[in-house]
């Protein structure tokens, strides 16, 4: 028999020997045995899960980020928005993640953070494509990843191409507004830097919503992706600090007042500074 009908009458499929399982078709074979402990400590397991969970939740914001960024070149804006309202969403799940490995204590990573070498968070390939796809490009990180020579052309490209920011910075000069033309033919290459053109063109998106009603519902869901953005950051900064307190960093980084530091860099400067000017 290939159904079983329970007590409820729902009839419930049993045989799958020429079937594709649940388990198959999300490969939870591999993905179940990919969390392989380098120490004997009950606690690394929890570490090294939140890190992989962390890493399906950005493979998915690096998905919807650049269909996000083809929707908005090709006109459709529409369709960005809902990617966007998506990738918040998403951050906030990774923002919780932080909770639960916060309940890690100083006594009980010790036990197990030498096995971890020098590999460290830092070293975060996808979230280094998160950063480049919202403009904010560092090229000393690409030499981290030059083990891996198609990966590091992976990130080549990502380093390379146009943010998120800079195709709004587009719709903005579609729409009509003076934009320092500079910025159009910019290199991408170059983390971008605040223009008062821009700051200028938000203001007179923001004063005049109904007339631009797409590019005012755009700004908002980038101030919601930064908003969401640097609150990972601090729960990122004071989790480690509650963990290792002022050590540094396994990959060599100074640690707390790395990450400290990088709180201060904003990715879309003119959305924060118009509600000042407003």
């Amino acid at each position: 028999m290939s159904n079983y009908e329970s007590k409820d009458h729902e009839k419930v499929h049993t045989d799958f020997k020429e079937r594709m399982t649940y388990g198959e078709y999300l490969q939870l074979g591999d993905l179940l045995s990919a969390q392989n402990r380098l120490s004997s400590h009950h606690d690394e397991m929890l570490f090294i899960i939140i890190h992989q969970v962390s890493e399906l939740w950005m493979k998915l914001i690096l998905h919807e980020l650049n269909a996000a960024i083809a929707s908005i070149q090709k006109g459709d804006v529409q369709a960005a928005f809902k990617m966007l309202a998506r990738v918040s969403n998403i951050q906030t799940q990774i923002i919780q993640a932080w909770d639960v490995l916060s309940t890690l204590t100083p006594a009980e990573y010790i036990e197990f953070r030498d096995s971890l070498g020098q590999a460290s968070g830092f070293q975060s390939y996808q979230y280094r494509m998160v950063e480049f796809v919202l403009g904010y490009k560092s090229p000393h990180v690409l030499k981290i990843y030059e083990k891996d020579p198609q990966l590091h052309k992976e990130l080549e490209e990502a380093f390379e191409a146009p943010s998120i920011y800079d195709v709004a910075i587009e719709k903005l000069v579609e729409a009509g507004f003076d934009i320092n033309p500079d910025l159009i033919s910019r290199d991408y290459t170059k983390t971008y830097q605040a223009d008062p053109t821009v700051e200028a063109a938000w203001g007179k998106v923001y004063k005049n919503v109904d007339r631009y009603w797409d590019l005012y519902q755009l700004a908002e869901k980038l101030v919601d992706i930064e908003d969401h953005l640097q609150q990972w950051r601090f729960r990122h900064m004071k989790t480690v600090e509650r963990i290792i307190g002022h050590k540094k960093g396994t990959g060599g980084s100074s640690g707390v007042g790395y990450l400290k530091k990088v709180l201060d860099h904003r990715f879309f400067p003119e959305l924060w500074d118009v509600r000042t000017s407003l």
